[in-house]
């Protein structure tokens, strides 16, 4: 039960904001401007340096240290203040990556399927959201740009796009950071960074991170931890200006994630016409402990994903400055697969013998930026070569049945864009951009029925008695991706803009997809396109002792693509749709407030608002005449948006505290607040989350010549239960043949109450 109704957490958050804006005049007259301001933020959310206040874009920014004093463990941290924003790490993984902005996303991260929110390391766009679980080392920056982002960001950003900005080296001296954190659940993290200048024009840098914590559960049939944390990171870079005009910037990045297989929480007991075939008895109910689980098919885990990339910017005298961004990416996850059942049988089990995913992207992106007077902007050319693949086996043992899926998808992408500002006046400007983007995907996939536990996939030897799907396609897609703003000064600390974008997301096809049941799976799936018109207000009050950004949006949706997966009335198995379902339309609020309210006693607001609702779904459904099949209907009204709570938000108090020559303490708390939300378009309310609140704490020590640091953090200290995802095979006694799939119901939880004292030390 949550503490409060999300009404009267919204009630208490407005009579907040005016108690602020009420006692801010108060202070005013008497205030110290350069001791109470809040700075403001220089961002890049338009592939060029811009105040924040600037940029006609609704727009988080979270600086490397404001994550530090939060102690952030990684980038999902983010969900807690920033508005209309679902970052989770994804269903049944530990380092796959659910984005959700303004009810737009993707939470199916199978080979071949595109994000709906893209993620950016140093401009370098990461195509698949495998290993996309960024911790927080090294970063100067992170910026969450909410609403479509197809002019300058391109395809798959129909949300919106986060960008990751490392920290640039020192080439005047030497720098050296450790970094330790140790706390609940036997975590130990140890993070070591530094930079060396190799003369006056160069510098070399490296980073390398170490991350373990013991499983907040256990798998009590094999004696493993579960959400437990076993990863190693590092990144090498090196930066050199050959010349005034010239910077070049080579870097690499590897991570390997060996953290436990995540098989989630079974919440609903083995059904008793199948619980014979589940040992020990005790694994057929429901655990006590919403992180322990009793999956018999394995434990080991791994991902690995590296990249290189090389930025080269010249800017010879005068306005213009050419950049080439030019990158590589790859990725594999190995293991075992996902225990639906989560019991020691293989009721439902989709296993593998060795690769689960693989993919890799070659990308290639040239810029002419032009600084003027009065016109500023971008232009440039995009291309991308990528391909994923994978396989598994989803095995049936009620039904001694396998079905074996393997296929892969190559992508070649080719964009021109461009995006200009003009100042027409002191206070008026425009802006005006747009993007043709033609992507060209070829596809195969195989699927079949075998009899017995286990394919060829998983090293059974074994023929299929059934063929499902076996393909070869091409398709491809082309699409014009506009954006256009006013932006007025009211004054010079105060900017109102308003703006229309549009968004594109790609097509393609099922990797999944049962050609038997759905022949037109071979046609594959068309893009999804979003329509988006937004209103914004940001600026600095109260002698800059305020600063403040808010929007309103409304966005038509057209096309979403949505994955369905059920048992095939025929009786071959599971059965996957992705259908291009209909339209919607979606609009709603954000607010973003930081108050500096005395020298010493500061305030932060982030409130967003949104209303999603579905205009047009259809859907295949059971067809009840024989012969059994499935036929397209409109169910919108049976139907609601997935990971898109009404309210989001968080209030955030801190305290500075001098210690004259010994330092400064700092004292920040915050509550982060989420109403009730659906994990899938139809909702399950076993498995869909009501509204919850999470509070954190945080102490932090820093001395005076800034070299030491020592914070305390508590984070979710109600230690409340919340689930980030769900798999829901649940048992129809109307469509008895759903029995096979063991009433599988498997929700996925956010971590506990943790404690962490860190440490940081800068030679």
């Amino acid at each position: 039960m949550t503490c409060f109704s999300h009404s009267k957490w919204t009630l208490g958050l407005m009579a907040g904001v005016a108690s602020l804006a009420a006692a801010l005049p108060a202070r005013s007259q008497s205030a110290d401007p350069d001791g109470a301001v809040v700075e403001e933020l220089v961002v890049t959310a338009r592939r060029r340096a811009e105040t924040l206040n600037d940029v006609p874009i609704s727009l988080t920014v979270q600086t490397g240290e404001q994550l530090e004093q939060r102690g952030a463990p990684d980038i999902t941290s983010l969900q807690r203040v920033t508005p209309n924003l679902t970052l989770q790490v994804s269903r049944g993984t530990n380092s796959t990556l659910t984005a959700f902005i303004r009810g737009v996303g993707q939470q199916d991260p199978l080979w071949g399927f595109e994000p709906g929110v893209g993620l950016y390391i140093d401009d370098v766009y990461v195509a698949r959201p495998q290993g996309a679980v960024l911790d927080i080392y090294d970063v100067e920056r992170i910026e969450v740009l909410r609403g479509p982002q197809g002019t300058l960001y391109g395809r798959n950003t129909i949300g919106g796009a986060i960008k990751y900005v490392t920290k640039r080296l020192d080439t005047s001296k030497p720098q050296l950071r450790a970094r330790a954190a140790l706390g609940s659940y036997q975590q130990r993290d140890f993070i070591l960074s530094g930079s060396l200048p190799l003369g006056q024009r160069a510098a070399v840098g490296a980073a390398i991170a170490k991350y373990d914590r013991d499983g907040y559960g256990k798998n009590l049939f094999t004696g493993a931890g579960t959400y437990n944390k076993d990863v190693i990171s590092g990144r090498l870079s090196l930066e050199m200006h050959p010349t005034e005009d010239l910077f070049l910037s080579l870097s690499g990045d590897y991570m390997e994630d060996d953290s436990n297989t995540n098989h989630g929480h079974r919440e609903r007991p083995i059904p008793a016409a199948l619980a014979g075939l589940v040992n020990p008895p005790a694994c057929r109910a429901v655990l006590e402990s919403r992180y322990d689980t009793c999956a018999g098919l394995g434990d080991a885990n791994e991902v690995i994903t590296k990249g290189a990339s090389l930025l080269a910017e010249w800017s010879p005298e005068g306005s213009f400055t050419f950049k080439s961004i030019t990158a590589y990416r790859e990725g594999v996850t190995h293991g075992t697969g996902i225990d639906f059942d989560n019991t020691p049988a293989r009721i439902l089990d989709v296993a593998v013998a060795d690769t689960i995913y693989r993919d890799d992207q070659f990308s290639q992106e040239l810029q002419l930026l032009y600084e003027g007077k009065r016109l500023q902007g971008v232009a440039g050319v995009y291309y991308l070569d990528a391909s994923a693949s994978g396989q598994f086996d989803t095995i049936l043992q009620a039904a001694n049945l396998t079905q074996g899926t393997t296929g892969s998808v190559d992508t070649k992408s080719f964009a021109v864009f461009a995006d200009f500002s003009y100042s027409l006046n002191e206070r008026l400007s425009i802006s005006v951009g747009g993007r043709w983007t033609r992507d060209k995907k070829n596809a195969l996939v195989f699927k079949a029925n075998y009899l017995g536990l286990g394919s060829p996939i998983t090293g059974r030897a074994a023929a299929p008695f059934q063929t499902l799907t076996n393909y070869g396609a091409s398709k491809t897609f082309e699409e014009f991706t506009p954006r256009l703003s006013l932006t007025y000064e009211l004054t010079p600390d105060v900017n109102a803009y308003a703006a229309y974008g549009r968004g594109f997301k790609s097509g393609g096809f099922d990797m999944r997809g049962d050609a038997t049941a759905t022949p037109a799976t071979r046609d594959g799936y068309d893009p999804e396109i979003v329509d988006s018109y937004e209103a914004g207000l940001k600026g600095a009050l109260f002698d800059r002792r305020l600063r403040f950004t808010s929007a309103a949006f409304y966005t038509k949706y057209k096309g979403q693509q949505i994955t369905t997966q059920r048992v095939n009335p025929a009786g071959t198995g599971v059965v996957s749709f992705v259908d291009n379902v209909g339209s919607s339309t979606i609009y709603g609020a954000e607010l973003e407030a930081q108050a500096q309210l005395t020298e010493r006693f500061s305030a932060s607001l982030a409130l967003g608002y949104t209303k999603a609702k579905f205009d047009e779904f259809l859907s295949y459904v059971p067809n009840a005449a024989p012969p059994p099949t499935f036929v397209l209907a409109d169910v919108a009204d049976q139907r609601q948006f997935q990971n898109t709570p009404k309210w989001t938000g968080n209030l955030s108090l801190a305290y500075e505290h001098p210690l004259g020559d010994a330092g400064r303490l700092q004292l920040l708390g915050s509550m982060s607040f989420r109403s009730d939300s659906s994990m899938f378009e139809t909702p399950f309310p076993q498995v869909d989350q009501p509204a919850y609140e999470l509070y954190d704490l945080n102490l932090v020590y820093t001395s005076a010549d800034e070299r030491w640091r020592v914070g305390l953090h508590g984070r979710n200290l109600t230690n409340k239960r919340y689930r980030t995802g769900a798999y829901t095979f649940a048992f129809d006694p109307a469509a008895p043949a759903t029995l096979v799939f063991g009433d599988s119901v498997i929700g996925f939880y956010g971590p506990p109450r943790t404690v962490t004292l860190t440490l940081d030390h800068r030679f």
